[in-house]
């Protein structure tokens, strides 16, 4: 744990950046949610308190170094929330689902043959309708927040 010091303001991400070679990651977990909350306090593991200050409408991806120093790299990270992981057993039904999760302004996230949706009751009720097998549970959700998407 480092010692505690003023926060260090967070106003420019740089694109494409990758943590410098040899220096020790701390990641810090965010939902798909808190990655768009880019004004606010953000405490690392190690006791860094990070001060983002962006520009609206910036949105953080996992992976996004935030910031670096001569002892740690700052990263972005997709922190496990509640998901639901439908399994589709075929082409047909993985279209089927992804046509129904479209229609309800959510966004997935494609890991293998599963597609990852943020758990919501209504989603849930919709997609047992279908007959697709799926499980509610938590993991890392990758896919962007409700209300992030674009026609």
């Amino acid at each position: 744990m480092r010692p505690a010091g003023p926060p260090i303001p967070i106003r420019v991400l740089h694109v494409h950046s990758e943590p410098p070679a040899g220096l020790p990651v701390v990641e810090l977990p965010m939902t798909a949610h808190d990655r768009r909350r880019v004004r606010r306090l953000v405490e690392a593991p190690d006791g860094v308190v990070l001060a983002l200050e962006l520009p609206t409408g910036t949105i953080l991806h996992p992976g996004q170094l935030l910031h670096h120093d001569a002892e740690a790299a700052y990263v972005v990270s997709a922190a496990d929330e509640e998901v639901l992981v439908v399994r589709p057993r075929d082409i047909a039904e993985a279209a089927r689902v992804a046509h129904l999760i479209g229609n309800m302004h959510r966004d997935i996230h494609v890991d293998g043959r599963a597609i990852i949706a943020l758990a919501d009751d209504t989603l849930a009720g919709q997609i047992a309708k279908t007959g697709v097998p799926f499980e509610r549970t938590r993991r890392a959700f990758y896919g962007r927040a409700p209300g992030e998407h674009s026609h």
